[in-house]
């Protein structure tokens, strides 16, 4: 998903998301596993800030706090996550929406194929490496949810920023908040204090967004981002594709 759009596109699908909370928490334990080996074996989030934004991550995705645990012991084990490794994939879906996907992967040729397989079944093309990137700038972002308007926008929006916070926009019943990513980590402990995230990660955040028309690019396009997100070898996906 994309910037501020995606916590939109969660709650209009919440019930078909909380069908694949099991395959979330799956890819986030890949991530907090490799986040240990990278930070030299350390399975302290004070000493080892990559490991801090997945369990942030993982605590707005209402990962419970004994999968955490357990994770993060099964890291500590001897060789665990040394068959990984992250390679970022840049593509276009229907009428030239520019794709990002991360995956995390034991077999290279099996996710770029994988990969190249879902772009060419819904309409797009993947491309060289960094043919999309130039569209997007990686910032860490905080989403609040303010459906029961339990916050003042005002107060949220000067919080944010007193903490560090590089903005903040006010969209209906969200509230974003955007990080440079080395700040990011800080933030969340601060505002984490007070506020409640619905989504906090360090995200590939569009510079500019492109609208579909046609509703068979739509549906195609929807397609795209189920196929990914259903890929076992798939972190995230990011897009510029304008949603309603």
């Amino acid at each position: 998903m994309s910037g501020h759009s995606k916590w939109h596109n969660i709650q209009k699908t919440k019930g078909a998301q909380d069908a694949k909370r099991a395959a979330a928490f799956t890819k986030i334990a890949k991530e907090m596993i490799v986040a240990v080996k990278e930070g030299g074996g350390s399975t302290d989030p004070n000493n080892n800030s990559r490991l801090a934004t997945v369990i942030t991550k993982a605590k707005a995705a209402n990962m419970p706090n004994d999968n955490i645990k357990r994770v993060l012991e099964r890291a500590a084990g001897a060789g665990q996550g040394d068959n990984y490794e992250a390679i970022t994939y840049e593509g276009y879906g229907p009428s030239g929406v520019a794709v990002m996907v991360e995956t995390m992967t034991d077999s290279r040729n099996r996710t770029a194929g994988n990969v190249r397989h879902h772009f060419d079944k819904f309409g797009g093309n993947m491309g060289a490496s960094g043919c999309v990137a130039w569209n997007f700038t990686k910032k860490g972002v905080l989403v609040i949810d303010n459906e029961d308007e339990d916050y003042e926008e005002d107060e949220v929006m000067m919080d944010a920023l007193d903490a560090g916070a590089s903005d903040f926009e006010a969209e209906e019943t969200v509230f974003t908040i955007y990080t440079e990513p080395d700040d990011f980590n800080a933030v969340a402990d601060t505002l984490g204090k007070k506020y409640t995230f619905v989504s906090a990660q360090i995200e590939q955040v569009p510079n500019e967004y492109k609208k579909l028309e046609s509703e068979e690019d739509i549906k195609m396009m929807e397609k795209l981002i189920d196929a990914f997100e259903e890929d076992d070898d798939v972190q995230n996906v990011w897009h510029n594709w304008e949603q309603d």
